[in-house]
């Protein structure tokens, strides 16, 4: 739970306590054989009462709607690193398989990469005809299609790592 959530709590329970606390402390006062508040004394009290009450109710509730917001964009941030991660780590991977790591829907995954195009975080390719993400080495790749060693077709192996199937050679890159 985040702090905000937790001070969002905290503030409500000293505004219930607060309008609580001051109405039983009010008829205390005005029970008894001698009462110490009249009427319009315990209206007075309770009025102030409530102002205070909703005054840390109200920024309670605001804290809490801002924790909130706070675990959403983390939960959201954890989602992005870990298909950045993906990517980066494997080197291509269908988005239908992030979707299924994910466990969320592909429609999902792509608002995700378009955040993360957007946000300028993402600079891989994302060929959406075929389903594919590559990660940002695996674009520049493109233009080597063979082995240096057997001149056998490369294939993508990781971040950085071209491996040919034929030879076994890898290149990393840097």
């Amino acid at each position: 739970m985040s702090s905000a959530k937790i001070i969002g709590l905290v503030l409500l329970i000293i505004g219930l306590f607060v309008f609580v606390g001051a109405g039983a402390w009010g008829l205390a006062q005005m029970s008894g054989e001698s009462p110490a508040l009249d009427s319009a004394a315990f209206i007075l009290l309770m009025v102030i009462a409530g102002f205070f009450a909703l005054l840390f109710a109200g920024v309670g509730l605001v804290m809490l709607r801002q924790g909130t917001k706070e675990t959403i964009d983390q939960a959201e941030a954890a989602r992005q690193r870990k298909i950045l991660d993906m990517i980066a780590t494997r080197g291509e991977i269908k988005i239908s398989e992030v979707a299924i790591e994910l466990q969320t829907r592909t429609e999902d995954i792509r608002a995700i990469l378009e955040r993360l195009v957007g946000l300028g975080i993402f600079s891989g390719y994302i060929n959406w005809d075929k389903d594919m993400l590559y990660s940002a080495d695996a674009g520049q790749l493109r233009d080597a299609k063979q082995c240096l060693n057997c001149g056998g077709d490369v294939k993508l192996a990781g971040k950085g790592v071209i491996q040919c199937p034929w030879c076994g050679a890898e290149y990393f890159l840097s």
